[in-house]
C-alpha cells in the first residue's frame, strides 16, 4: 500500500528523509537518515575536528566565521527561497530571519576573544600573595537540536556562538526543515573545508535522542516544553549539561497612556508574523479598560488587511500539519466558553492555512490563554489596570518574553514580568539584538544564547591562581603555627568584624 503524502509531513523513503512544502507538496530535499551509529561516528569526527578548530585561536576562528557570514549574506535570496519552499514562510519574513542570523554570526565572531579570552582577575587581601586568572575553554563537541519555525536564526543562535567559543558542532535540524539545515552546514564547509567542524545528522525524534546520548559535551535544544523535558532526561543519564529554549505564551500589556497605533502595529506583527509560529510571539494581550475598545478596533483593522496564501502573501501555511488541529481546538474551546471572535474564528481554519483570528473576553483558564497555540491567533482581554495585567501575564508556567506599551510606567512594568526578556514599546526586538542574552524561565527553559551570556554558555570557566609572593598569613599549610592562627583570627576580625 502506497503511503499517502500529506504536504509538509516528513516522509522516510529508502533510508532518506523527504522534505516537502506544506503549501504545495513540492519536494525541498532528500537527506540521508542517520542511525545511532552514524550519530556517534559524527561526534567522534567532531572531536578531532574540534581540537583543530580550537587550535586556530580566536583570530583564526573569527576569520572563518566572518567568511561564513559573508557567504550567507551574498546568497540570502537563495536561502530565503529554500526557507519559503520548505517551511512555507513568506520570503520577506525569511529575509528578516536570515539578516538577524547574519548579525549574530558577526557579533559572536568579533566578540569571542573579549568575552572568553584569558584575563587577570583581581585578588583580595586575604590571598594577596596570589594572582587570579580566568578563561573560558571550549567544551569540545556541542550538539544542537534546532526547530522548524526559525530554521536559520534559531540554530545559528547556538551554533555560531558555540563555534566562536572553539567548539565543533553536530547539528540535528528539524525533520520539517532538514534541507535548510544542510544548506547552512554545506556553506560553512565552503569556508572551512579542512575538517568536519560543523556537521548535520538527519532524521526523526530518535536521531535527536541519539545525539543526546552520543557523548557530546553539551547540548543546546530549541523546541516544545514537552520535548525539552525528554531531552533533559536523556542528557541526565550522562550528566551532559543542557541549554533549553522551550515554549512560550508571551503577553503584551497595553497601558492607558500607550500610543495605540504603535501598539496595534507591533501587536499584529508580534502575533501573526510567521503565521504565529513563533516561540516569542504575542499570544495574549491585556489592555487596560480605558483603551481596550480603541485598541481592539485598531488591531482588527490592521490584521484584517493581511493576505494569506502560498506566494507573495503576508501569512503562509502552518508548517507542521498536526498543529492545525491544536489551533482549531483552541479557537473552538475559546468560543464555546464565551470568547468572542472579532476577526476570524472557527471558519478561519482552512488547512494548510489559518486566517488571522482575534478573540476577546476569553476565560483565563481556557486552552487559548493557557496553552501555546503556535498559530495566527490572539486573545485580547480587558483589565482594570496594569497591576491586574501583570498578575494575569505572570499566572502561567511559561516565562519567555513579553511586551509593554505605555509611557510613564512601561519600563517598570516590563521589569515585573516573569520572563527572560521583554520589549518596551515594541515586540520581539530583543531577539535581534545580538548584545542581549535570549532565553526564558520556568517552562520556557533555562540557559541563554546570544550576547556575552550566550558565548559563556559554550565555554567552561577555567580558574587559575599563581603565587607571586611569600604568604604573610600562612593558612593553607600544615606548617602554620599557633601564632599564625592567632594572627589569622585577628586579621579576620579587623577586616570583617565591623558588620558593614
Amino acid at each position: 500500500m502506497t503511503a499517502v503524502r500529506v504536504p509538509g509531513t516528513p516522509l522516510i523513503e529508502d533510508g532518506r528523509l523527504v522534505s516537502t512544502s506544506p503549501a504545495t507538496g513540492e519536494e525541498a530535499g532528500r537527506l540521508p537518515v542517520a542511525t545511532e551509529a552514524d550519530v556517534r561516528a559524527a561526534v567522534e569526527r567532531a572531536r578531532a575536528a574540534g581540537d583543530w578548530w580550537a587550535g586556530l585561536g580566536f583570530a583564526g576562528r573569527r576569520d572563518r566565521l566572518l567568511r561564513w557570514r559573508g557567504v550567507l549574506a551574498r546568497r540570502m535570496e537563495e536561502l530565503a527561497d529554500l526557507v519559503h519552499t520548505e517551511g512555507g514562510k513568506p520570503v520577506g519574513d525569511a529575509v528578516v530571519e536570515i539578516l538577524t542570523a547574519v548579525e549574530h554570526i558577526d557579533w559572536a565572531a568579533r566578540n569571542a576573544r573579549r568575552v572568553l579570552g584569558p584575563r587577570r582577575v583581581r585578588s583580595r587581601l586575604i590571598l594577596a600573595e596570589f594572582t587570579g586568572h580566568l578563561e573560558y575553554q571550549p567544551y569540545g563537541v556541542v550538539g544542537v537540536i534546532g526547530p522548524w519555525n526559525y530554521p536559520v536564526f534559531t540554530p545559528i543562535g547556538s551554533a555560531a556562538y558555540a563555534l566562536a567559543a572553539g567548539n565543533a558542532v553536530v547539528f540535528k535540524p528539524s525533520e520539517y526543515t532538514p534541507a535548510v539545515g544542510q544548506w547552512l552546514v554545506d556553506r560553512f564547509a565552503e569556508v572551512v573545508p579542512e575538517q568536519p567542524v560543523f556537521q548535520a545528522v538527519h532524521g526523526l525524534g530518535d536521531v535527536g535522542a541519539a545525539l543526546c546520548r552520543s557523548g557530546v559535551a553539551k547540548l543546546a535544544f530549541t523546541g516544545s516544553t514537552a520535548t525539552a523535558k525528554k531531552v533533559m532526561a536523556a542528557c541526565a543519564e550522562t550528566l551532559t549539561p543542557v541549554l533549553l529554549e522551550a515554549g512560550g505564551k508571551d503577553a503584551m500589556i497595553v497601558d492607558s497612556d500607550a500610543d495605540l497605533d504603535a501598539a496595534a502595529e507591533a501587536c499584529v506583527w508580534g502575533a501573526l508574523t510567521n503565521a504565529g509560529q513563533t516561540c516569542i510571539g504575542i499570544e495574549r494581550v491585556y489592555a487596560v479598560d480605558q483603551v481596550f475598545d480603541a485598541f481592539v478596533d485598531k488591531v482588527v483593522t490592521k490584521a484584517g488587511r493581511l493576505t494569506v496564501g502560498p506566494d507573495g502573501a503576508d501569512i503562509g501555511p502552518i508548517t507542521m500539519p498536526s498543529q492545525v488541529d491544536v489551533i482549531r481546538r483552541h479557537i473552538d474551546d475559546a468560543v464555546a466558553r464565551g470568547g468572542r471572535p472579532v476577526l476570524g474564528g472557527p471558519d478561519a481554519v482552512q488547512p494548510p492555512y489559518v486566517h488571522p483570528t482575534v478573540l476577546v473576553d476569553v476565560p483565563e483558564d481556557s486552552a487559548a490563554v493557557r496553552e501555546e497555540t503556535f498559530g495566527p491567533t490572539l486573545t485580547v482581554n480587558r483589565v482594570r489596570d496594569v497591576d491586574e495585567a501583570v498578575e494575569r501575564a505572570n499566572a502561567l508556567s511559561y516565562g519567555l518574553g513579553g511586551s509593554v506599551f505605555g509611557r510613564k510606567r512601561a519600563v517598570a512594568v516590563a521589569r515585573r514580568l516573569r520572563s527572560g526578556m521583554a520589549s518596551v514599546n515594541s515586540a520581539l526586538t530583543f531577539a535581534g539584538m545580538s548584545t542581549l542574552p535570549f532565553g526564558g524561565v520556568g517552562d520556557s527553559g533555562f540557559g541563554r544564547i546570544h550576547g556575552e551570556d550566550g558565548l559563556r554558555e559554550f565555554g567552561r570557566a577555567k580558574s587559575v591562581t599563581r603565587r607571586r609572593a611569600r604568604s604573610l598569613l600562612p593558612s593553607m599549610t600544615f606548617e602554620r603555627t599557633p601564632a599564625d592562627v592567632a594572627r589569622l583570627v585577628k586579621a579576620a576580625k579587623l577586616m570583617y568584624g565591623r558588620g558593614r
